[in-house]
């Protein structure tokens, strides 16, 4: 399906707010693509799907999960806002058509990550955290800067900021994203 109607189709689905936060995920996929050499219009794809599930109720997302024959963690049955993603790579599929598995793992690992991530899929991780209207996070500057240059260590510092985050509000924290976090920092050589 053509971005334009993707685009269209989303607007009608998501909240405003939401809608707002897709596209700046798109921007922020193109220009990491140009920067990194990777097709921009497979990363604008990415960009503009990756939340398109996120308009479900828990409840929903796990039925979706039924008919699709997704695999549920314990986690996820306790967190199921965290199945908006491989929902969302189901949708991207069954609805608009997207066939590139590369484009399907970026939108269904973009929130938890994982260890050894293709180029796309840190692309996407990156680009939903960084991107222009997202409220003001921690260190969020240093993590931008660190896109532009080094794409694993924005990774990493994501990572960082997720688990600092789910640990200081005593929330549960999916086993992905510390292997995820884990992984980075070995391949990056921190202590």
């Amino acid at each position: 399906m053509e971005l334009d109607l993707i685009r269209e189709d989303m607007k009608k689905l998501l909240k405003a707010s939401r809608y707002l936060h897709s596209v700046g995920v798109e921007e922020v996929s193109h220009d990491l693509a140009l920067i990194y050499g990777y097709n921009i219009n497979h990363a604008k794809t990415a960009g503009i799907l990756h939340d398109c599930a996120k308009y479900l109720s828990d409840e929903e997302l796990l039925k979706a999960c039924e008919m699709y024959h997704l695999p549920v963690t314990e986690i996820e049955r306790e967190c199921a806002f965290l199945l908006h993603a491989k929902v969302g790579a189901a949708f991207a599929k069954s609805k608009y058509g997207v066939e590139d598995e590369e484009i399907l793992s970026a939108i269904a690992y973009h929130t938890t990550g994982r260890p050894a991530m293709t180029l796309l899929e840190k692309i996407i991780f990156t680009a939903d955290y960084i991107e222009p209207y997202r409220k003001p996070l921690p260190r969020i500057e240093d993590i931008r800067k660190a896109a532009y240059n080094d794409l694993d260590l924005a990774v990493y510092m994501i990572l960082e900021n997720v688990l600092n985050y789910l640990s200081n509000n005593n929330s549960k924290i999916d086993n992905l994203t510390k292997e995820t976090y884990e992984y980075y920092k070995k391949i990056l050589s921190i202590q």
